[in-house]
């Protein structure tokens, strides 16, 4: 089983960008689909983008255009590269992985997350 470590959150002011990392360790990092949630005070946690392990890429309408998400297979790493920020996107964020896309919520436990602030 993969397990994840996220970090590269951080204070930032509305219109800025952060890169948040995510550094994998397990045999099968490449095999999986990973993604990227969110949760905001008092909101449930939601799905910011994923990537299949062929590399098909999907983003949630809040973030189209403004989020890109990558993968390093190498180095067993995920990127979320983050521009554009607006206040409202202000939560934790946590990464994901899994053996595919349906099962990123699920399957596993959830890091520790990163703390994004957007600033207005």
């Amino acid at each position: 089983q993969v397990q994840v470590v996220e970090s590269g959150g951080g204070l930032v002011q509305a219109g800025g960008s952060l890169r948040l990392s995510c550094a994998a360790s397990g045999s099968s990092f490449s095999i999986s689909a990973v993604g990227w949630y969110r949760q905001a005070p008092g909101k449930q946690r939601e799905l910011v983008a994923s990537i299949s392990q062929f590399g098909n890429t999907n983003y949630a309408d809040s973030v189209k255009g403004r989020f890109t998400i990558s993968r390093d297979n190498a180095e067993k790493m995920l990127y979320l590269q983050m521009n554009s920020l607006k206040p409202e996107d202000t939560a934790v964020y946590y990464c994901k992985a899994a053996p595919s896309i349906g099962t990123l919520a699920t399957w596993g436990n959830w890091g520790q997350g990163t703390q994004v602030t957007v600033s207005a």
